[in-house]
């Protein structure tokens, strides 16, 4: 692929020209490590043009008790799915949810995000915002996919919820079916359309590698602008769970991932582009930085007091060495030290 052409397509990027598709499957098919080199750059400046600091998001898994039947088949954090995983059931206990939401904050995390299983109607999640919304001064977003209904948003704003999270992970609707046969696309897209049309931010993202093309993910990133409220992208690159029925495909590589957090970035300059780090791996969270991204999910302070597995992969960020990575590349983490507020009493 010539140096002239890319060239000239990193330029309009860098002048916040609108790409055509087919100059985006350019990008994504680059081979030349001049090329990708280039590509990173653009995307590291445009984020560091048009956004702040690195923020740090942690999480706090509700409950692994999907009712979903059948079960997606990457799925490695649900009940009895897979033994890298939770495997047994859990179910967090209002106590348990308000010490992991301190010991967040103690840390000096600036957000955390509440993740928990379907089959709830949003209760689990209301429960969660509760807790932590009137016991810290944490932002919070909160992730338990099209398990909503509209009053269930109008509740989480209510109690303050800044962010809800309802990832599409392909909006290929033969490719979504064939690896969440429990759920439909129409779902997951009608719960965003509420969480937008209720006024709350909105996370919704792709889960890459899965068997998805280029064109796929152009298209999805191309959908995700109908959602007025979209203030946030993440990017989640596929790793298989043992146990599960896709636990010999192949992880998404780590270059492609870095070419769709860049591309992303080069699409949405003044979104926040979040990575989790057992998707990425915790070890490769540099690189994420490198393409643009510009928020850390799934970090775990040294003190954490429940056990935590990440989505996608078991692996976790710890956050010192989140922190040291950070400030290695030169950038700057979101942490504050604030006064955590009373606890209520339960």
């Amino acid at each position: 692929m010539g140096v002239k052409l890319i060239e000239g397509i990193l330029k309009k990027a860098e002048n916040m020209q609108r790409l055509k598709d087919d100059e985006i499957i350019k990008l994504f098919k680059i081979e030349d490590k001049g090329d990708f080199n280039r590509l990173m750059d653009v995307a590291s400046q445009i984020r560091n043009e048009n956004r702040g600091s690195i923020k740090l998001t942690s999480t706090i898994h509700l409950t692994n008790k999907c009712k979903i039947t059948p079960k997606c088949k990457y799925c490695g954090f649900a009940a009895g799915t897979s033994p890298q995983g939770y495997y047994k059931g859990f179910s967090k206990k209002n106590d348990e949810i308000l010490r992991a939401a301190r010991e967040i904050e103690k840390a000096g995390i600036p957000r955390v995000s509440c993740s928990g299983a379907h089959g709830y109607n949003g209760k689990h999640a209301i429960r969660a915002a509760k807790i932590v919304k009137e016991n810290t001064s944490l932002e919070l977003l909160i992730n338990v996919g099209s398990d909503l209904k509209r009053e269930n948003i109008q509740e989480l704003a209510k109690h303050g919820t800044d962010t809800i999270c309802c990832n599409l992970e392909t909006i290929n609707r033969r490719l979504f079916h064939h690896l969440k046969p429990g759920e439909t696309l129409e779902q997951r897209i009608k719960v965003c359309e509420l969480i937008s049309e209720e006024g709350l931010e909105l996370s919704s993202g792709l889960l890459i590698g899965i068997g998805e093309t280029y064109k796929d993910r152009i298209k999805h990133l191309r959908f995700l602008k109908r959602f007025k409220s979209l203030g946030e992208i993440p990017i989640m690159g596929f790793n298989p769970y043992k146990g599960t029925p896709m636990e010999k495909h192949p992880a998404c590589p780590l270059d492609d991932q870095m070419k769709t957090i860049a591309v992303t970035r080069i699409l949405y300059p003044h979104l926040r582009i979040t990575v989790p780090a057992p998707t990425i791996g915790p070890e490769n969270v540099k690189f994420s930085l490198i393409a643009g991204a510009d928020n850390i999910a799934t970090i775990i302070p040294d003190n954490y007091p429940i056990e935590v597995k990440g989505v996608g992969s078991p692996h976790i960020g710890n956050l010192k060495r989140i922190l040291k990575t950070i400030k290695s590349m030169g950038l700057k983490a979101e942490i504050k030290h604030e006064k955590l507020a009373s606890p209520i009493p339960w």
